[in-house]
């Protein structure tokens, strides 16, 4: 795979400042290459688990103090379709949510923040058959990966706590995957337009609200309606809505709304990405 990384190619997507994305073919065509950075990341982090795995228990955290804590004076809570649930049940499929966000925000943030500004790995990389599409889809994998390496480890805490109460929970897992694609999609996006590490407050900024107020600790009936509808327009409340009708059973065809926006979220993230990955790298 060196070898191969180390090879120049002529058949990879032209190079030129303008002629970068050529207009006429998706930019999906040029992604073919992706795995050899995603190869990379595994490597690089296989000595550095005890990094990644501290992640996933953060929501542990959440779920022992909050909701078996808090839970014991909270009482019951109306889930979806307005079906009883303990406090434990409903927080649980929040965490889970954040949770699949947090393990690839931060990757798809920090971590390519530095690759980008100061490793200047991406440079090096463009001097092989990989492209700015590559370089996107490759990074934002290895975010989807360990997005979806949270969530299924928290996923596994919930059954193992009989919080899960339907086999529609099955498909929490893919759902986490796409959530963290999404997630990882946009934060990279995001981390082109970074200039310095002073931005990143932006990121906790943007974080830290639809954290606490996704419907991932309160429903939404709490809330007045001018505040609703600016809840209802975070993406953090899709992916709760999603993961809380899949782990409580209450599946109706407006899931497949919440599956829609994060396909559209991913796909623009993507692309916004890796052309501007291409204006940056190659001006």
């Amino acid at each position: 795979m060196a070898q191969e990384l180390l090879t120049p190619s002529t058949t990879g997507p032209p190079r030129g400042r303008r002629g970068l994305l050529p207009r006429i073919l998706p930019p999906a065509l040029y992604a073919g290459r992706a795995h050899a950075l995603l190869e990379r990341s595994v490597l690089v982090n296989r000595r550095g688990w005890m990094a990644i795995v501290s992640g996933f228990f953060e929501p542990l955290f959440f779920l022992l103090a909050l909701g078996h804590g808090l839970g014991t004076l909270v009482g019951g809570v109306a889930g979806p379709g307005g079906a009883p649930l303990t406090y434990a049940e409903f927080v649980a499929p929040g965490l889970l949510a954040a949770s699949a966000m947090n393990g690839a925000v931060y990757d798809a943030t920090f971590n390519i923040f530095f690759k980008f500004k100061y490793a200047k790995l991406y440079d090096a990389m463009l001097a092989t058959p990989l492209g700015p599409v590559d370089i996107a889809v490759g990074e934002i994998g290895w975010s989807l990966l360990r997005g979806g390496l949270y969530a299924s480890g928290f996923l596994t805490v919930m059954l193992g706590m009989g919080l899960i109460g339907s086999p529609w929970a099955l498909l929490a897992l893919p759902a986490a995957l796409l959530v963290a694609f999404a997630f990882a999609a946009v934060g990279m996006a995001a981390t082109t337009f970074m200039r310095s590490w002073q931005d990143f407050d932006l990121v906790q900024l943007a974080i830290l609200p639809m954290f606490l107020f996704s419907t991932t600790f309160f429903p939404l009936g709490v809330y007045p309606r001018p505040l609703q509808i600016l809840v209802e327009v975070f993406p953090l409340y899709h992916a709760v809505e999603l993961m809380r009708g899949l782990t409580t059973g209450v599946v109706h065809w407006g899931l497949l709304g919440h599956v829609a926006y994060f396909a559209v979220l991913a796909a623009v993230g993507v692309i916004v990405a890796s052309r501007r990955l291409g204006r940056l790298l190659l001006r």
